[in-house]
């Protein structure tokens, strides 16, 4: 693919162009007025575990379920500001060793320092969840939890429109390098071998 492009500007706008979409997402989460509600029902893998947990203003999640990431093990880096939504969430120290080396954290753990506000059981999550909500939504004002989220997201909105779009820079720079394919490339082959293996023993 890089013959294709006439220079690494080129294959810069490529990248970010096609990475755009993603981004424009999670700009959208930033700036989103009403209450953010994540409903995490099971594990959550790659931009499933990192794009939306430090955009949310409630987490919930169903026990047993855990997340992960592997953007070194791929040469990428935390897409669209996760990199400062995990830390503000988790302190940097946890922020690094959770998305630096891709070790995977249970939702349990999660609770515990904070960044999930309640783990409900996984037997009827969503039926739990909106009843919850129902609740919550019976005995409190919409339009009262609305402007404490502004007030409360405000002070914040510059830094992660800031790392939303430090991130996307960072990321197309990384697919100018070549890395992430490369080893997404050797993964594919990884995989494939395995499979291979496993059907020639049936």
């Amino acid at each position: 693919m890089t013959s294709s492009f006439a220079h690494d500007g080129a294959k810069k706008v490529f990248f970010a162009t096609r990475l755009a979409e993603g981004v424009e997402l999670a700009r959208s989460l930033i700036d989103h007025k009403k209450v953010l509600v994540l409903a995490m029902n099971g594990p959550g893998v790659g931009a499933g575990a990192a794009w939306f947990q430090g955009s949310s203003d409630l987490f919930y999640a169903a026990e047993g379920a855990w997340l992960h990431v592997t953007f070194s093990q791929l040469g990428l880096v935390p897409e669209n500001g996760s990199a400062y939504s995990w830390a503000n969430s988790l302190g940097s120290h946890r922020a690094n060793e959770i998305l630096m080396l891709g070790e995977r954290v249970t939702v349990e753990e999660l609770q515990k320092v904070g960044m999930v506000n309640r783990v409900f059981p996984k037997d009827g999550f969503h039926d739990s969840i909106q009843a919850h909500l129902r609740e919550v939504l019976r005995e409190r004002d919409g339009k009262s939890m609305m402007e404490m989220k502004r007030l409360a997201n405000a002070p914040l909105r510059e830094k992660r429109i800031v790392a939303l779009f430090d991130s996307w820079n960072a990321l197309s720079e990384r697919f100018v390098d070549g890395e992430p394919s490369r080893r997404m490339g050797a993964k594919k082959d990884e995989l494939e071998a395995k499979r291979k293996a496993k059907q020639s023993k049936i």
